[in-house]
């Protein structure tokens, strides 16, 4: 069984550290990363930590905010907010939605997202978000 409250400060961690190594060993041998609906996933860790370490590379000033995790089985769903400084596109938000699938021994097996990007540093959204 996985420890969700456990898996997301170990993903939120990886991701303030931009350590892709530690983001990739969350996750099992053969999982599934689609980082956006409209593009294909990275299928296994070697394409996981790839990814991760091109991506993370412009990042910096991470911080990177939880809803409650909805938990059913081996299946986990939880809104986050981040804003961080990208030396691409300068300041800027990300909030986003995950949903996961995890294996019997707590690591991730399929990971989708959604997510959109605004420039600035946009506050957290009202009353309700994340729950």
């Amino acid at each position: 069984m996985f420890d969700s409250t456990a898996w997301l400060a170990a993903y939120r961690q990886a991701w303030i550290t931009r350590n892709a190594e530690q983001v990739a060993q969350l996750f099992t041998e053969d999982a599934t990363y689609q980082s956006h609906p409209l593009r294909p996933p990275y299928r296994g860790r070697a394409e996981i930590r790839a990814y991760w370490q091109r991506v993370t590379s412009t990042q910096d000033n991470i911080e990177v905010r939880w809803g409650t995790p909805i938990v059913a089985g081996n299946r986990m769903a939880v809104e986050w907010w981040t804003t961080m400084h990208d030396s691409e596109e300068g300041d800027v938000t990300l909030p986003g939605c995950l949903l996961l699938r995890f294996s019997e021994d707590g690591l991730c097996e399929e990971l989708r997202e959604y997510w959109n990007l605004e420039t600035g540093d946009r506050i957290l959204p009202q009353t309700g978000w994340g729950t």
